[in-house]
Parts: structure tokens; C-alpha cells; sequence
């Protein structure tokens, strides 16, 4: 980009300048050989006045011309006066050749196609005459001389005019190209700005979401602990109250106390976002034991719990999953299912583990359960915490058959 630039300011000042330079030293070489070609007064008196309209020409073109598009009118006509000035002073003095040569460097600048080729024939001719001894000529010899030169200033015209036209092309495909290059530059910064703008769109988008699944954490949470609590608390409550047996209902009364005591110790740790509480001292094995004796115990049903495989240390958000999933089906078994026998069976495999939770309750249709919507965190919720982690969840019931319960969850080892 800048040798273009620098070749442009260079053909600018010669262009600007190189007119008088040129005129100057013809009329040098001109005094010098003046004896030799211009023999009467009338004839020097005809040279001078062409220099001085030449000079004449320069300073009125390097006044109009800078600022006018190429192939002005203006343009053209400076080129052929000039043209005939150069002609005129040749005719004189073959060594005004030395300033006629012009013509062959700027008729693509000032004359559109077909006129820039019969500008720089003409030239052709005023140079042809020049060298082959002067215009006109004047014995057979010098015509042929001027015929041969003439030939081949016509070859030079033809370089001259592609070398002109090939220039001409690799500017405007500059021009072209740089006006493509500002263009996409354009688009690059429309498409940054856009990109920035999608950019905070999607940090208030994802600063929403995270909000939206706190929410939902939390929510999930008070339904896994405080509600499904609250739940054992009334049904030890109302067995204590439906009890003659005062021993038995001091018994149920104590079981209420203990479950509003974990409870409250659940809500604490939800809101302090902790892990369950059952897994804050024990591993996952050991709090399912101890969830499912407690359970077994509140509810008066046969619960068994059982471990496949070799234990390993598990994620955190895995175990809870899992623990979260073994809670909500119990309680669902308790509260709908009127068991009278259920399994737990903790499953490690290669790349999973699973959860099975098995009852002989009186069963019901998943699908019409899920169609109904019967609550938020209840199938559903299941499901959802499974997917959260990339898991599944399967359940397999129909009416009067018991219910099975299937939670599997990828194997992610404690980091």
C-alpha cells in the first residue's frame, strides 16, 4: 500500500511537472541545433511564440486540470493542443521530440479508449519524423527511414497503450479491492457489535437461568425434606391421636419430634445449600440403611436395602441425586402405595449406578399420573433431577401389581 501510494505521488509531480522540465530542455537542444534547422527570422519568430503557448498551456492545465476526473473534456482538449504545439515545434526542429514525447504517457489519463489510440499514433508520427531527420521528409531514403521508425514507434505504441491499460485495470482492481476490504471490515465490526450485543443477551439469558434453577433446587429441596418431614410429621400425629394405647401414642408422638427435628435440620442445610444431611457423615450406602430402617420403622412396612457391586466413592451432586430419588419414592410408597413389603437395592456398575426401589402396593398408571400432574416434585421431579445429572428414570406399575421404580445415573467418581 505504500510503493502504490508513493507511485502515484511520483506520477503526480511528474505529470505537474514534468511538462516544463521537458519543454525546457527541448528548447535547450533547440537553441544549440537552431542554425542547422531553423534558417529565417520568421521561423524563430513561429518557435518562441510556440514555446510561450506551451508554457502558456502547462500553467493554465496545472491550474484547471488537478481535481478533474480522467477522460474530462478539459482533459482532451489540453492533450490536443499540446499535441499540435509538439507537432508545430518538431516540424521546426526535429529536437522538439524531446517534448512531443508526452503524448505517449498520458493519453490513457486524459483521452478515453479509441481517442488514446490515435492520440499516440499521432505521436507515433511527430517521433518517427524527429528521428528519421525531420518532418516533412525530404528524399526517398529518409521516407523510407520514416517508415521504418514510424513502424516501430507504432510497436511502442501498441507496449505503451497495454501497459497503460493493464495499469489502468490493476488500479480499479485495487480500488475495487479496497472498497471490498472496507466493506467487509464494515460487516466485521456490525457483526462484533452484534456478537457483543447477542453476547450480553446470553449472560443475562444464562444469569436468569441459573437464577430460574436455583429456584427450582431450592424448591425441590423443601419438597424432598421439609414436605416430605411435615407428611411423617401428620401421619405420626394422626396415629398417635387414632391410638387408645397411651404407649403407643407417646411412641408416635416421639417419632413426630424427631422428624420436625430433622426436618428443621434439612431446611437449615437447603438453605445454607448443603448436601443432604444424611450424606454429610456417611456414604451413600450407609445413609440409604439408614433411610430405609427409618422409614421402615415410621411407616410400621417390611423395608430390606441391599448393595450390588464394588462401593466407590461417588460425586457429590450423584449421591445426592441418588439419595434425593430413594426419599421421594419412599415417600410416595408410604403415602399412596399401602405396601406391606419393600426393596432397595443399590446397584455399582462399570460406567452407572443404579437404584431400585420395588414395593407390592396396590400400584396405579404412570402415565395417567404424569398426565394428571399430581405434583410438581413428584414423578416428575424425579425425572428431572435424574436428567439434571444425565440419568434416567423408569417406572413400571399398573393397578393391583405393586410398583417398581428404576433410577439409573452415570458413574462419576469423587474428584
Amino acid at each position: 500500500m505504500a510503493s502504490d501510494t508513493t507511485a502515484k505521488s511520483w506520477g503526480d509531480r511528474f505529470f505537474r511537472w514534468g511538462p516544463y522540465a521537458l519543454l525546457g530542455l527541448a528548447t535547450l537542444l533547440g537553441a544549440i541545433t537552431a542554425g542547422l534547422f531553423v534558417t529565417t527570422p520568421g521561423e524563430r519568430y513561429a518557435t518562441g511564440s510556440l514555446i510561450v503557448a506551451a508554457l502558456v498551456l502547462h500553467l493554465w492545465w496545472n491550474r484547471t486540470g488537478p481535481g478533474l476526473p480522467e477522460h474530462h473534456a478539459a482533459g482532451r482538449v489540453y492533450y490536443v493542443v499540446r499535441f499540435a504545439l509538439g507537432f508545430a515545434l518538431t516540424w521546426l526542429n526535429p529536437f522538439f521530440a524531446v517534448y512531443a514525447v508526452l503524448g505517449y504517457f498520458d493519453a490513457d489519463r486524459l483521452l478515453p479508449r479509441r481517442q488514446m489510440y490515435a492520440g499516440m499514433f499521432a505521436t507515433a508520427v511527430t517521433m518517427a519524423g524527429s528521428q528519421s531527420g525531420g518532418l516533412p521528409p525530404a528524399e526517398g531514403l529518409q521516407w523510407v527511414a520514416f517508415g521504418a521508425l514510424f513502424a516501430l514507434n507504432v510497436v511502442l505504441t501498441f507496449v505503451f497503450a497495454d501497459i497503460s491499460v493493464k495499469e489502468a485495470k490493476r488500479a480499479k482492481d485495487k480500488v475495487a479491492t479496497i472498497a471490498e476490504l472496507e466493506l467487509a471490515n464494515s460487516r466485521l465490526e456490525q457483526a462484533l457489535e452484534e456478537n457483543a450485543g447477542l453476547h450480553a443477551q446470553l449472560l443475562v439469558q444464562a444469569r436468569e437461568a441459573g437464577v430460574n434453577d436455583e429456584r427450582r433446587r431450592l424448591a425441590a429441596e423443601i419438597h424432598d425434606t421439609i414436605a416430605q418431614g411435615l407428611a411423617g410429621i401428620i401421619t405420626q400425629l394422626q396415629a398417635a391421636v387414632d391410638s387408645a394405647d397411651p404407649a403407643a401414642s407417646h411412641t408416635h408422638v416421639e417419632r413426630a419430634a424427631t422428624l420436625a427435628r430433622h426436618s428443621l435440620g434439612e431446611a437449615r442445610r437447603s438453605v445454607q445449600d448443603l448436601g443432604p444431611g444424611a450424606l454429610e457423615h456417611d456414604t451413600l450406602p450407609d445413609a440409604l440403611k439408614n433411610i430405609v430402617e427409618t422409614w421402615s420403622a415410621s411407616m410400621g412396612v417390611r423395608a430390606e436395602f441391599t448393595v450390588t457391586g464394588t462401593v466407590e466413592p461417588l460425586h457429590d451432586e450423584i449421591e445426592a441425586t441418588v439419595l434425593r430419588i430413594a426419599q421421594e419414592t419412599l415417600a410416595n410408597a408410604g403415602r399412596h402405595a399401602r405396601a406391606t413389603r419393600v426393596g432397595v437395592t443399590l446397584s455399582y456398575m462399570d460406567d452407572e449406578v443404579s437404584l431400585d426401589v420395588r414395593d407390592d402396593g396396590r400400584g396405579f398408571d404412570p402415565y395417567a399420573a404424569l398426565q394428571r400432574g399430581t405434583g410438581r416434585f413428584g414423578l416428575g421431579g424425579m425425572r428431572a433431577r435424574a436428567e439434571r445429572v444425565a440419568g434416567t428414570v423408569d417406572i413400571e406399575s399398573e393397578p393391583g401389581h405393586g410398583t417398581a421404580v428404576s433410577a439409573r445415573v452415570p458413574l462419576v467418581r469423587h474428584g
